[in-house]
């Protein structure tokens, strides 16, 4: 267990994305997964407001539904650690003070709780002031409808904006940044992100850790073919550089664990200063097995470096 920032959350080392519960997970699959992941000792669920609208007939909340559904069923509330997200969703866009205590009221209530452990916001809205923002999430941490808060895909000058904020009023303070972040897409969060991280004790949570699947091994050249979106952004990862050599990289260390190249994708990111946890999604029981496997295994600074070298 790995503690959230100078929150009072301690958490499972392998995050479960819930983008693909009410999308190409059903219910009945979706229960599935999450009884797998609960038996393995998980208790980290993230997923947000908006997951999974992009989903024919959909229309956002449905993963909520789904989490909720289970929690209630499985009588589990009390031990997993629920994330969500607000901003994103088409009835509760940005930031304003007034779309995230509705955007909250309606997770709430998908989610069949009264308390959301982690709430972030999910894309920063730099048209709303960082004061309005950190007032409105301090308010819901005030009412016990949020146990504390964190931010995703925002910038470093925005992120130490709002820590300042938070700091100089004595307002709850974001404890964990959910960055874009594994082997083979490092630019986004390696330097000044990472470093603020750091220096102002936050955590961090990276979402796609598997780079759409990439970091699997399952897609490589001369194998499967690029039939869907996610397949055609996965097989995009082999017309870089780094790409296949990442691929060389996982399978060698892989082999030496005798564990699969996603588990090792995801220790890689596990072994990186502040990352709590990284977040990868199972759409069935059989994918779990490789994700949760991370909690076990631990690289040596030799296999560590050999990873970072050819992911550069």
């Amino acid at each position: 267990m790995a503690r959230i920032g100078n929150s009072e959350l301690d958490v499972f080392p392998l995050s479960l994305g819930g983008n693909v519960f009410g999308w190409t997970a059903d219910k009945a699959r979706s229960f599935a997964v999450l009884d797998a992941y609960a038996a393995a000792g998980g208790d980290f669920i993230d997923t947000a407001d908006v997951y999974s609208a992009w989903a024919p007939g959909n229309s956002g909340g449905e993963s909520e539904t789904i989490i909720g559904a289970w929690l209630a069923e499985r009588g589990r509330r009390d031990d997993i650690v629920v994330a969500t997200k607000v901003g994103a969703h088409a009835d509760f866009k940005g930031l304003g003070a007034e779309t995230v205590k509705k955007g909250a009221e309606a997770s709430l209530r998908r989610l069949g709780t009264d308390h959301i452990d982690l709430y972030y916001t999910h894309v920063d809205d730099p048209e709303t002031p960082v004061e309005e923002i950190v007032t409105a999430l301090d308010g819901l941490v005030k009412e016990g409808k949020v146990r504390a808060i964190g931010a995703s895909n925002i910038s470093p000058e925005r992120l130490a904006a709002s820590l300042d904020f938070s700091e100089r009023e004595g307002l709850a303070r974001y404890e964990i940044l959910q960055p874009h972040y594994n082997l083979v897409e490092r630019e986004q969060y390696e330097g000044p992100l990472a470093d603020l991280v750091a220096a102002r004790g936050l955590s961090a949570a990276p979402y796609s850790g598997l780079a759409s699947g990439f970091l699997t091994g399952k897609y490589r050249r001369g194998g499967e073919s690029a039939d869907s979106p996610r397949a055609q952004k996965a097989t995009g990862y082999l017309e870089r550089d780094r790409g296949p050599k990442v691929l060389a990289a996982l399978d060698e260390v892989a082999a030496a664990h005798g564990v699969e190249v996603a588990t090792v994708a995801l220790a890689w990111l596990a072994a990186q200063p502040t990352i709590v946890a990284p977040i990868a999604s199972a759409r069935t029981v059989d994918q779990l097995p490789a994700l949760v496997a991370v909690a076990e295994v631990k690289l040596t600074d030799e296999e560590i470096a050999a990873l970072t070298a050819a992911s550069a």
